[in-house]
């Protein structure tokens, strides 16, 4: 690993400090970057969705299409993996949210901030983790062309659920006006765009370098800017909720303790469905990270599509990234120690 995925969490507390000094230090400069926007009112931060952009396409480049072919090796461990993302994990969050933030602590929140906040974690949840799965599965040594498949299939999946299952839940479980042309809007932008240009500079570059200089060079060289994309969008990110951090500590808390609760509810489940099927450790493993992980850089640029970047729902998404590194390292803990708990993969 790299020393920033080996330092991960470190380098998320480093530019939340960074990002809440700077919206402290520099208001008016915050509040300019935050205006410019794609058209009036269209909430498409610029330069957010500039480093959205060069965050995720060189994920998308790691992404072999083909290897959705291999989906019948192990049938098992894929349909545990989308059952849990797709008919689980939305709705759960749903819930979970709906009773911490409307019921549990609604005298501390509000009914209008209870419900932003409630929109943010579905949309969370709705987004399942592309790019950072592959250090999931390398950390509790799972199978790479197996989590290339399951990331594979989400991807596409995500492509034509995302959408509706934000605006059915949204809309039912916080009341909140949610334009599907937004969602679809974002849809293209964020994920669309990104993956046809990954999938199209992969095959393209593979067949006139071949296989071996694009993943020994090609990849390496663009991997600096993922993350250094990634580190300022967080920057960015934080700079903008700098008020809402500081003044809404405890809202923070409680918003994590939800999705606290949600990823170690999806985790568990996937972890023992895998194991009640027999699936193999290497396959099981990272199928439970898919479960209980979110792709945040999506999620965050929906919700402030949605609400604006000052929104509660913006907010809760960027709790969505404190948690996410600490808390899917203490998940691959548990499973690095729970191996003989599943078969041995076939040779």
């Amino acid at each position: 690993m790299s020393i920033f995925e080996k330092y991960l969490s470190a380098w998320v507390a480093l530019c939340m400090v960074v990002g809440v000094a700077a919206g402290k230090a520099f208001p008016h400069g915050v509040e300019t970057l935050r205006g410019l926007e794609f058209g009036t009112q269209s909430h498409i931060n610029i330069p957010i969705a500039v480093l959205i952009w060069l965050m995720i396409y060189p994920m998308m480049l790691k992404v072999d299409f083909g290897s959705v072919l291999r989906v019948g090796r192990q049938p098992k461990g894929l349909f545990v993996t989308l059952f849990v993302n797709w008919i689980v994990k939305p709705f759960s969050m749903a819930f979970f949210g709906w009773l911490f933030f409307k019921h549990l602590f609604l005298f501390v929140l509000g009914p209008d901030l209870a419900n932003q906040y409630l929109a943010g974690v579905i949309i969370l949840a709705a987004a399942p983790c592309t790019a950072m799965v592959f250090v999931w599965s390398y950390l509790m040594g799972g199978d790479p062309a197996y989590t290339l498949v399951q990331v594979a299939v989400n991807d596409l999946i995500m492509l034509v659920a995302f959408a509706p299952i934000v605006k059915l839940l949204v809309t039912g479980a916080s009341g909140l006006v949610v334009p599907l042309v937004v969602l679809v809007y974002a849809v293209v932008l964020f994920i669309v765009i990104p993956l046809a240009a990954g999938a199209l500079s992969r095959v393209v570059l593979v067949r006139r370098k071949g296989l071996a200089w694009f993943q020994e060079r090609f990849l390496p060289t663009l991997h600096p800017v993922s993350i250094i994309a990634l580190l300022a969008t967080l920057v960015i990110i934080f700079a903008f909720q700098a008020d809402n951090l500081t003044a809404r500590f405890v809202h923070v808390v409680i918003i994590a303790l939800a999705i606290l609760v949600q990823v170690y509810f999806n985790s568990s489940l996937a972890y023992g469905l895998m194991r009640l099927m027999r699936v193999p450790y290497n396959v099981a493993a990272p199928g439970a990270l898919i479960g209980a992980s979110n792709f945040f850089e999506l999620a965050v640029a929906t919700a402030i599509a949605l609400f604006g970047p000052s929104s509660g729902a913006a907010l809760a998404t960027v709790v969505g990234v404190l948690v996410e590194v600490p808390v899917m390292l203490s998940v691959c803990s548990v499973c690095n120690r729970t191996r003989d708990w599943f078969p041995s993969p076939p040779s």
